[in-house]
C-alpha cells in the first residue's frame, strides 16, 4: 500500500511538474516538485522504506530530464541522507524545521546542479541567470514547501488508516 501511494504521488508530481507547471508563467522559475517528496520520506518514513524508492525515482528523472546521467540519483540520495541525518539532532515535527527544509533542499539541489555544470566549463552569463532563478526557486520553496510536506503526511495516514481498516473488515 505504501509503494502504491509513493508511485501515484511521485508519477502525479512528475506529470504536473512537467505538463501543467511550464505553461503557467507565474511558476516559470517553480522549484523541482519532487524535493519536498524525498524530504518527507527523509522526515516522516523508515529509511528501508524510502531508499530504494529514491534510487529508482533518481533514476526515472535521470531519463526524463536529459542531464549528465546520474545527477538526480546523486542529488536525491544525498538530500534524503542528509534529512535523516538532520533528524537524528532536530525533532521532525518541529514547524519551523518544515518551514525551511525544503527551502534547504532546493538550494542543495541547486548547488549540486551549478557544480556539475561548471565543470563542463565556466560561463559567467550563466552565473547571473542561474542566481536570479535559484532565489526564486528558494522563495517558492520557503512559501509552499510546508504546505507540500504537511499534506503528504496527511494524505498518507488517512490512506494507512484506510488500508488497515480494510483489512480488519475483511478478515484478512
Amino acid at each position: 500500500m505504501t509503494y502504491c501511494f509513493y508511485i501515484c504521488a511521485c508519477l502525479c508530481l512528475i506529470i504536473f511538474q512537467t505538463t501543467i507547471i511550464p505553461h503557467i508563467s507565474l511558476f516559470n522559475n517553480f522549484y523541482d516538485l519532487l524535493i519536498p517528496f524525498i524530504i518527507y520520506l527523509g522526515l516522516f518514513r523508515p529509511t528501508r522504506e524510502g531508499i530504494l524508492f529514491i534510487l529508482v525515482l533518481g533514476f526515472l528523472m535521470d531519463n526524463l530530464s536529459g542531464g549528465p546521467f546520474g545527477l538526480y540519483v546523486t542529488t536525491y540520495l544525498w538530500l534524503f541522507i542528509v534529512v535523516k541525518l538532520l533528524i537524528k539532532y532536530l525533532h521532525a515535527r518541529n514547524n519551523i524545521l518544515l518551514l525551511f527544509i525544503v527551502a534547504a533542499g532546493v538550494l542543495m539541489e541547486n548547488i549540486i546542479f551549478i557544480v556539475s555544470i561548471f565543470m563542463s566549463g565556466p560561463d559567467s552569463q550563466f552565473l547571473t541567470i542561474t542566481i536570479r532563478t535559484v532565489i526564486f526557486q528558494i522563495l517558492w520553496a520557503v512559501c509552499t514547501g510546508f504546505f507540500f510536506l504537511i499534506f503528504f503526511n496527511h494524505i498518507h495516514t488517512k490512506l494507512e488508516k484506510w488500508f488497515n481498516k480494510l483489512i480488519r473488515d475483511l478478515g484478512i
